[in-house]
C-alpha cells in the first residue's frame, strides 16, 4: 500500500463485535476471564487494551516495523528505551537535541551510572572518536530540535551494525510520512505522538516501533512493569489523527517552504534554518533520506537581539506562542527559555542555539495569512 492508503487502513480492523469502522474506546481497567488464565487476550489494561493494540499495530505499519508500543508521553518512551541499559553503559547523542531528552539523560539516568556524550553528529568521525567498549547506544534525532540539523541515518545504521550498538532514531519532527529510519538501519524508532502524529494539540503520548522480536519483548516488559501507558481515549484520538497524517504533512511541507522562503528574503531576518535550502548543512542527505523537508522553520533576526525576538513573538497573532509543535495550528516559540531551558546556556551556544532563536511550527492555514502575520510582527 502507498502511504496515504496505509495511514487510513493499515493495522486497523473493524470492531469484530459490531462492525464499527472506527476502533471503539475500550474504557475498561480489567477483563472477565472464563477461568484463571483463560481469557480473550486481555487481562488488565496496563498490560493490554484493545484500543491501544490497534494504535500500536497502525504505528508499526506506518514505520515499516513489526511491533509498536505506546506510552503516556514521548518522555515515557525515552525513559523505557534508556532502561534497556545498565550502569556503566555509554550513549552518544547529538549536541542539538530536544531539551527534555537532554534533561532525562543528564539529570535522571546519569545519576544511575549511565554516561552520555553529546557531539555534532553531522560529521560521523566525531562519533567514532567517542566509541569505546562501554558504548551501547547511539541516539539520533533528525531533523534536530530546534536547529533542524540533518543526520545521516543510513551511515549511522552501518556504523552501529558494525560495532554491535543499538541505533535509536527520534522521528518526531519527520514522521514516517517523510522518513522511515528502520529502513535505513535504525533498531528503534521513537515518537512524541503529541506532535504531528496526533496532529490536533489535544493529546500527550509517545511511541516506540521496532522490528526485532526480542527487543520488543524487553521493551514490552519495561512498558508493563513501569506502567507509563496511555489511556484508551488518548489512543482513539491518535488513531483519528493518523488517518489524515499524509494530508496534513503535505500541507505542512508546502507552507513550511513558503514561510522559509519569505523569511530568507526579509531584510530584517538573519539566519534561517530549514533543510530544504541548498545551503543548509547536509541538504544532500536530507534529499536522500526524506521525502520532503517538513514544516519546522527556525530563524534569527539581524543583530541577534533577544529583546527584538521577544517583541516579535509577542506581536504574532496567528502564530500562537506555546510549547509543543506539529498541530494543525501554527505555533511559535523561544527555545532558549521554553523547550531548551534545561540545557546550560554555554552548551546551547556551542551547539549554535542562540538566545534570540525563534522556532516556528508552521500549520496548515493559508500560507499567505501566515506570511502576513510574520510581516506585521517583524515590522
Amino acid at each position: 500500500m502507498k502511504f496515504g492508503t496505509k495511514a487510513i487502513h493499515a493495522g486497523v480492523e473493524p470492531d469484530p463485535s459490531t462492525g464499527a469502522i472506527m476502533t471503539p474506546i475500550y474504557q475498561t481497567s480489567t477483563y472477565v476471564q472464563r477461568s484463571p488464565g483463560d481469557h480473550k487476550g486481555y487481562e488488565y489494561s496496563r498490560t493490554h487494551n484493545p484500543t491501544r493494540t490497534q494504535l500500536q499495530n497502525a504505528l508499526a505499519a506506518l514505520e515499516n516495523g513489526k511491533h509498536g508500543l505506546c506510552f503516556s508521553s514521548g518522555m515515557a518512551a525515552v525513559d523505557a528505551i534508556i532502561k534497556l541499559l545498565q550502569p556503566g553503559d555509554e550513549v552518544i547523542s547529538t549536541n542539538d537535541l530536544y531539551g527534555g531528552s537532554y534533561r532525562i539523560f543528564t539529570k535522571i539516568f546519569q545519576n544511575y551510572g549511565i554516561k552520555f556524550h553529546f557531539t555534532n553528529m553531522q560529521d560521523i568521525s566525531n562519533v567514532e572518536k567517542l566509541l569505546n567498549e562501554n558504548t551501547k547506544m547511539v541516539w539520533v534525532e533528525t531533523p534536530t530540535n530546534p536547529l533542524l540539523n540533518i543526520i545521516d541515518i543510513k551511515a549511522y545504521g552501518e556504523l552501529c551494525k558494525k560495532q554491535n550498538l543499538l541505533l535509536v532514531a527520534d522521528n518526531t519532527f519527520a514522521t514516517p510520512y517523510l522518513q522511515t529510519p528502520l529502513d535505513m538501519g535504525a533498531d528503534v524508532v521513537m515518537h512524541s505522538l503529541t506532535k504531528y502524529m496526533g496532529g490536533h494539540s489535544d493529546v500527550v503520548m509517545g511511541a516506540i516501533v521496532v522490528k526485532d522480536d526480542e527487543l520488543r519483548n524487553r521493551l514490552a516488559f519495561i512498558q508493563n512493569s513501569c506502567g507509563a501507558t496511555p489511556g484508551p481515549q488518548d489512543c482513539f484520538l491518535v488513531l483519528r489523527g493518523l488517518k489524515t497524517l499524509h494530508l496534513r504533512m503535505e500541507r505542512h511541507c508546502q507552507n513550511g517552504r513558503k514561510v522559509a522562503e519569505y523569511l530568507k528574503g526579509n531584510a530584517k531576518v538573519g539566519k534561517v534554518y530549514w533543510p530544504g535550502f541548498e545551503e543548509h548543512p547536509n541538504h544532500e542527505v536530507a534529499q536522500s533520506q526524506m521525502r520532503d523537508f517538513g514544516g519546522m522553520v527556525s530563524f534569527e533576526l539581524k543583530g541577534d537581539n533577544v529583546d527584538d525576538a521577544m517583541r516579535l513573538l509577542e506581536n504574532l497573532k496567528l502564530f500562537a506562542l506555546a510549547e509543543s509543535l506539529g498541530g494543525v495550528e501554527s505555533l511559535c516559540g523561544h527555545p532558549a527559555s521554553m523547550t531548551h531551558a534545561s540545557i546550560p546556556r554555554e552548551d546551547r551556544l556551542k551547539a549554535g542555539l542562540s538566545d534570540s532563536l525563534i522556532r516556528l511550527s508552521v500549520g496548515v492555514e493559508d500560507a499567505e495569512d501566515l506570511i502576513a502575520d510574520l510581516e506585521q510582527a517583524i515590522g
